[in-house]
């Protein structure tokens, strides 16, 4: 093979075969030089600049001025579009003819009024196809429009990629020229690349490595860049290399196309839409080129936005999704957030995206697909598996600050033992590029030696968008079996986890929540963004419960069924893995809130003609309950005069009842002593304010128990430096728990505001800085169990953390937190690297920490960040950062936390339900004087929860009734209700039958269920 023996000098020769296709060091004479041929100037190139984004129709009418290559333009998230007239010449006959096209924007080629293909310098698609092989008949003279928007792939960060957008940032194309494109010198290319990767990957211990370098040192020798005819003896030589196969027990490589499309990030929601349109239609070039092509794909949401704005794309992937090739995955609405969205909330991401899917496609998604979520709540397999779901792909555990997570092939087993088929690509990456490096590390990786010897490779330029390129493409088919590197074959989800199940018997199982050891500051950023969510998320639940009665109560109702469609996708748009984390820019959090406006807005319109269906409209004051169990609370009314009032009232469950002023077993006093503090009491609770806002003492009477620690401040408000590595609205790291500082200054000390009876009340103002501000008010309530702090902060602070902490008097190893549909326990210490990793943790509308027969609960209703360490209770409030919104959380907030000393466990102190009353308010209804107290619903035992009650999807007439068992305990329950229902069915979340054959019970006191811990069960309903 070798004319002369050759030097073992390893560096020499290696460095000379790089420099053989630098792009960089000797282009006039090496082979990367002459990649492209001769070329030729555009016959004309024009523009017109756009602030807003428009179709090409409305593109195509516009006056176009003559534009010069290298002119500026912008600013930033505006779009020029380019008119492109050329003429290629006669002497090209036989050749492959490129535009060629660089700029700083993405760009998407127009062709014939269709998009033909996305352009973009980051993604490595700077060349537009005209002709494979010119030919006389072919068009020699084109007009092209371009589209270029004003932002690159990852938006216009100023100094860096996660920094606030640059507003003003100006664009130019920098080339925009014919070129002939040299295809054999482009393979040659992808020759010398693999082997000089595999020298490099394999090092000076392979044998195999050194067969790479001597092969490709011979290739230098045999090439002559400037005789093409030479290129067949390299080609030769590599071939023979990379066709020197493997044995039968190499891991296997499952190379599927992939482009993660952030559906908002460091851009715009509306400019995913073009993100979107420019990615997936070079796919479609790419597919009619590469027969054995396969692309995965998620996101029903984004899929919907092309086929409003690109529908003839749209008509092209339904062709290849048909054959196979380009496959829907994920089953959701978006790529969601895994640990903030309620339980509900991820069983309509699924419900939504699962039935898109099967109306469009005609399929039913069997994996869940979320590569780059900030963790994974522990409820998801059993709601996977009620969505039709049994595959699990994942990668972001890669990015855990602290530990290793151990595995990355393995049975994930959720809450309630429901397990899935999990893969976590050891590649740890969801955007490769098809090198070699990216392949070794594959198999280097791969924790499950022995027991998995399959893995997924997932390459395309991702994120931003991009995707897959043919480069790319053809990397991996050099390398399909090739000795000493993994076999590579084309595949798709099924065909992995088919190969991964089949081998499955010694794969291990991972028990309980998936937490990502870093992002943890956002379970707080974006406060609004949280508080949106969570009422959002109440409110959809009072609407569809309201018309769900109104329906079966009023024969004229319309279930309003397109409305709450829109409603929910714009609520689960919103809860995209950016966007409820507050890790996006200004711009998207500006279109969040506006969503969560409309959705507020709509949303009240919906409850009132549910509740003028429901309450006859009459003129006195009613009061409708949404939740499960009979509720005792005061409430505000307003008399016949208008003049507001309180009265303490008694709702059935899910019900209704005209206002009936009961009295309190005992009234509330506020009494001021003569220390300066303030005492009040309601005869379940004592607690007593000090002249800083704190609480000196909360006392449970009944129990003759202190839950403030000997000598410390409940109710403590807290800051620290809040100043991470690098990731800002992501990451609040351990050491800022170093940084501690309570606020202490006093503004305006405790005063009473209403000193009792039905309620009582206590203000007071603090300043954190000369830029911040604390106003709060501490309310008891007569007959309520916990006291609340509604809170108003104007908050103009920069990398600083906000937080309240309440040291109480219990002593556990483990505090409690409600996740969806569920708890969950973490510690309370720090014994090793994982109890350490977990300083900052997420949790919904309560954390409770107990001891036997005594506990304290922190309710919320807009917060999801929290920290329990030894026995202080901190609710996390609000941060400060500044990348990538640099004007992130500043103004003013308004929240409610409340703290619920009780006895016993949490679970018999029902400090669930008392979560979910601080969360879902009593709701004013017009009702006749004479409306009798009305209940719908109600569950035999405390222990289940009846979450949803909504029309069912497919069957007017119908309800679909969701339940799940919240204390962790097996238990027979019975479902009463007063609606005529005449037949109940098992059904999954897409509300398919489950036993076709076989009714759930219905006895003369309702449906009989039974559940085990934590299970979740839907029923659907005949009426």
């Amino acid at each position: 093979m070798y004319r002369q023996p050759v030097l073992k000098n390893r560096r020499t020769l290696l460095e000379r075969a790089d420099k053989f296709i630098s792009d960089v060091y000797f282009t006039d004479c090496n082979l990367r030089g002459r990649l492209y041929g001769d070329s030729c100037p555009l016959e004309s190139l024009a523009s017109f600049l756009s602030s807003k984004r428009i179709t090409f129709t409305e593109a195509f009418q516009q006056t176009f001025a003559p534009h010069k290559v290298g002119d500026t333009f912008g600013p930033t998230w505006w779009t020029c579009w380019f008119k492109v007239t050329l003429t290629i010449p006669e002497s090209w006959r036989g050749k492959e003819v490129h535009l060629l096209w660089e700029s700083d924007g993405e760009a998407m080629v127009w062709r014939d009024e269709q998009p033909v293909q996305g352009l973009t310098k980051e993604g490595e698609k700077t060349s537009y196809i005209l002709s494979d092989c010119l030919r006389d008949e072919e068009p020699h003279s084109v007009t092209l429009y371009v589209e270029m928007a004003c932002n690159g792939l990852f938006g216009a960060g100023q100094g860096s990629m996660i920094a606030a957008p640059d507003p003003n940032r100006k664009f130019s194309v920098q080339k925009a020229e014919l070129v002939v494109f040299n295809r054999d010198v482009r393979e040659l290319l992808t020759d010398f690349e693999m082997l000089i990767d595999i020298v490099k990957e394999l090092g000076e211990g392979e044998q195999r490595g050194y067969q790479a370098l001597f092969t490709v040192n011979e290739m230098v020798n045999l090439c002559d860049p400037s005789d093409p005819g030479s290129f067949s003896k390299a080609h030769s030589l590599a071939h023979a290399f990379f066709s020197q196969r493997n044995g039968d027990s190499q891991h296997t490589a499952h190379a599927m196309g992939h482009c993660h499309i952030d559906s908002a990030w460091l851009w715009p929601y509306e400019e995913t839409i073009r993100k979107c349109g420019r990615s997936w239609v070079t796919v479609i070039r790419l597919m009619e080129k590469n027969p054995d092509f396969v692309f995965t794909c998620s996101q029903a949401q984004q899929f919907q936005w092309v086929k409003s704005w690109y529908p003839g794309l749209f008509s092209q992937i339904q062709h290849y999704v048909k054959k196979g090739r380009f496959i829907p995955v994920g089953g959701t609405w978006v790529e969601m957030d895994g640990n903030l969205p309620s339980g509900e909330s991820m069983v309509r991401q699924f419900l939504e995206g699962q039935r898109f899917f099967n109306h469009e496609f005609g399929i039913h998604c069997k994996e869940f697909w979320l590569p780059d979520t900030f963790g994974y709540s522990a409820q998801l397999p059993q709601i996977m598996q009620g969505s039709g779901i049994s595959n699990f792909l994942t990668q972001k555990l890669s990015w855990n600050l602290v530990n290793t997570f151990p595995h990355n092939t393995f049975f994930w087993e959720g809450l309630d033992g429901s397990k899935v088929l999990t893969h976590f690509p050891p590649g740890n990456s969801y955007i490769m590029e098809g090198k070699v490096e990216e392949l070794m590390n594959t198999v280097k990786n791969n924790k499950d030696k022995g027991r998995a010897n399959h893995s997924a490779v997932l390459f395309g330029f991702g994120d931003g968008g991009g995707g897959p390129t043919q480069l790319m493409l053809d990397r991996l088919h050099q390398v399909q079996d090739t000795d000493g590197l993994p076999k590579v074959q084309t595949s798709s989800p099924d065909q992995l986890f088919s190969q991964l199940q089949a081998d499955s018997a010694l794969l291990c199982t991972w028990t309980g929540e998936l937490f990502l050891e870093l992002h943890n500051g956002t379970y707080t950023t974006q406060a609004q963004i949280k508080r949106g969510n969570r009422q959002c998320e109440a409110l959809l639940h009072d609407v569809e419960i309201a018309s769900s009665l109104a329906l079966c109560r009023n024969r004229t109702f319309q279930y309003p069924v397109e409305k709450l469609q829109e409603l929910w996708r714009l609520l689960l748009l919103n809860q995209f893995h950016d966007v409820i984390p507050g890790s996006c820019i200004e711009m998207v959090v500006e279109d969040a809130l506006r969503y969560y406006e409309d959705i507020r807005r709509d949303g009240a319109a919906l409850l009132h003609e549910a509740f003028g269906a429901l309450g006859s409209k009459g003129n006195s004051t009613g009061v409708f309950n949404s939740l499960p169990w009979e509720r005792h609370e005061v409430i505000q009314i307003q008399d016949g005069a208008g003049t507001p009032g309180l009265a303490l009232v008694r709702v059935p469950s899910i019900g209704l009842t005209p206002v009936k002023d009961t009295q309190p077993v005992a009234p509330v006093s506020v009494t001021s002593q003569a220390d300066g503090t303030i005492l009040m009491e309601n005869g379940i609770l004592q607690t007593v304010v000090n002249k800083d806002g704190t609480l000196a003492s909360l006392y449970l009477i009944n129990a003759n128990r202190e839950a403030v620690s000997d000598s410390c401040h409940g109710n403590q408000f807290v800051m620290f430096d809040d100043v991470p590595l690098y990731w800002d609205a992501w990451d609040v790291m351990d050491y800022h728990l170093q940084t501690r500082k309570p606020v202490l200054e006093v503004v305006q000390p405790p005063h009473v505001v209403s000193s009792g009876g039905l309620r009582g009340s206590v203000s007071f103002t603090l300043r954190i800085s000369d830029k911040s501000t604390i106003k709060q008010e501490i309310v008891m309530d007569a007959m309520c169990p916990y006291i609340k702090f509604n809170t108003e902060v104007e908050w103009a602070e920069s990398h600083k953390f906000l937080k309240v902490e309440f040291p109480v008097q219990v002593r556990s190893p483990n505090a409690t937190y409600e996740i969806q549909f569920g708890h969950l326990q973490r510690p309370t210490h720090r014994n090793t690297s994982w109890d350490w990793a977990r300083f900052e943790v997420w949790g919904h509308k309560w954390a409770d920490l107990s001891e036997h027969n005594f506990g304290v609960a922190l309710l919320n209703d807009c917060k999801y960040g929290y920290s329990v360490h030894k026995n202080t209770m901190t609710l996390s409030l609000l941060r400060a950062p500044k990348a990538p919104d640099v004007n992130a959380d500043m103004g003013t907030h308004h929240f409610t936390y409340a703290v619920m000393p009780h006895t016993g466990s949490f679970q018999d102190a029902s400090v669930i339900q008392c979560g979910y009353n601080l969360n879902f308010p009593l709701k004013s209804i017009q009702c006749t004087a004479d409306t009798e107290p009305w209940s719908a619903f109600s569950v035999s035992t405390a222990a289940v929860i009846l979450e949803t009650i909504k029309q069912a999807e497919d069957r007017k007439g119908a309800l679909v009734v969701r339940l799940y068992e919240s204390h962790g305990s097996s238990v027979t329950a019975t479902l009463c209700t007063t609606l005529p229902v005449r037949e109940a069915w098992h059904c999954d979340f897409l509300e398919r039958q489950q036993y076709p054959t076989q009714p759930a019970r219905i006895t003369s006191e309702g449906v009989t269920l039974n559940f085990s811990p934590f299970q979740i069960v839907s029923l659907l309903l005949i009426l």
